[in-house]
């Protein structure tokens, strides 16, 4: 999980039985590129608020697991949009998807079908 979307986000994530691996208890200082990497070799889900690991992902086609981005929210709203969207997108994640998640939209992008 990365720094910007919240630990208490990610003690909820845990209380709802999630695995969650927190940038800010490994490193708060690492790069979006090396949060990327690490997400891949533990095949990770990356939950945040920062537009750019989408962008990473999409239009420069890095390697990813899964990415939620959520809407920049108090505190209560981020864990409401999280809650609907793992409940609607939860297997598109597990199957590594982007979705951007906002209160009134979700976007959902599929990794390509394997040939």
């Amino acid at each position: 999980m990365d720094v910007c979307a919240g630990h208490r986000l990610a003690e909820w994530l845990r209380q709802k039985g999630h695995d969650v691996a927190e940038v800010r208890e490994r490193d708060p200082r690492l790069t979006d590129e090396q949060v990327l990497a690490w997400a891949v070799a533990e095949d990770r889900i990356i939950v945040t608020l920062d537009k750019d690991f989408g962008e990473m992902a999409l239009r420069l086609g890095q390697p990813h697991r899964g990415i939620l981005r959520l809407a920049t929210l108090r505190v209560q709203q981020r864990l409401a949009l999280a809650d609907r969207v793992l409940q609607h997108h939860g297997d598109d994640l597990a199957a590594g998807a982007v979705v951007i998640a906002t209160p009134t939209r979700t976007r959902v992008r599929r990794p390509p079908a394997d040939v």
